[in-house]
This record gives structure tokens, C-alpha cells and sequence, in this order.
């Protein structure tokens, strides 16, 4: 294997990045989904501590779908017929996804909740 500079390392990424966003419905809707939160998260101008946990929270999430993207496509490459094993393993895959999102989404609550139902309730009277 060959060394590679940064500008090939970061356009490999890139190009993975992109590979998921056109192939991947569910990473569409997760960058959707974060946008809004930065978008919640500024109305609200949540600390910076709450921000750094929001991030990680959103990275997570992003970072755990393109793993599962990643290793569907090895899991096709290497058992394009159905088998138990190549199921499973997709499955762990999706299984993580949900626990970051599951994480996520009570992260989200916890940091934007109060200060929201706190400004909706502002706007209400």
C-alpha cells in the first residue's frame, strides 16, 4: 500500500461522503435532522458545552451510518447471495445506528427540552 497525501486522503473521504449521501436515504434525512438542531440550537443559543454535546451527538449518528453504509457494501461484495451470516452482520449494523440515534435523540431532549418548552411557552402567551 502506498502513502497517500492529505488532499488524497480528504478526497477518498469525500468521495465515501458522497457515495452515502446518493445511496443512502436514511444519511439524507440525518444531515436534515442536523441541520435543524443547529438551527434549534442557535434560536435557543445554547452554551458551548451544550453545542460540543450536540456535535458529538450529530457526528455520532453521521459516523455510525457510514460505517453501516461501509460494511453493507463489503457485505455485498463478498456474499451477493443471501446468507445468515451476511444478514447478521447487517443487522449489527443497523443495530448501531439505532443506538446512536437512540442516544442522540435523548441527548437532544435533555440539552434542548427545557429551553425550548422555556421559549415556546414565552411565544404562547
Amino acid at each position: 500500500m502506498r502513502a497517500q497525501g492529505l488532499a488524497a486522503a480528504f478526497g477518498f473521504a469525500l468521495r465515501g461522503i458522497a457515495y452515502a449521501w446518493r445511496s443512502q436515504r436514511n444519511v439524507r434525512i440525518q444531515a436534515a435532522v442536523a441541520v435543524a438542531v443547529v438551527l434549534v440550537g442557535a434560536w435557543l443559543r445554547v452554551s458551548s458545552l451544550e453545542w460540543a454535546l450536540l456535535v458529538i451527538a450529530m457526528a455520532m449518528v453521521l459516523t455510525a451510518e457510514l460505517f453501516n453504509t461501509a460494511i453493507e457494501a463489503v457485505v455485498d461484495l463478498v456474499s451477493p447471495q443471501t446468507n445468515p451470516l451476511a444478514g447478521a452482520a447487517k443487522d449489527a449494523c443497523a443495530a448501531g445506528v439505532v443506538v446512536a440515534v437512540v442516544g442522540s435523540v435523548l441527548l437532544g431532549l435533555f440539552v434542548l427540552g427545557p429551553p425550548l418548552l422555556d421559549r415556546l411557552q414565552l411565544l404562547v402567551r
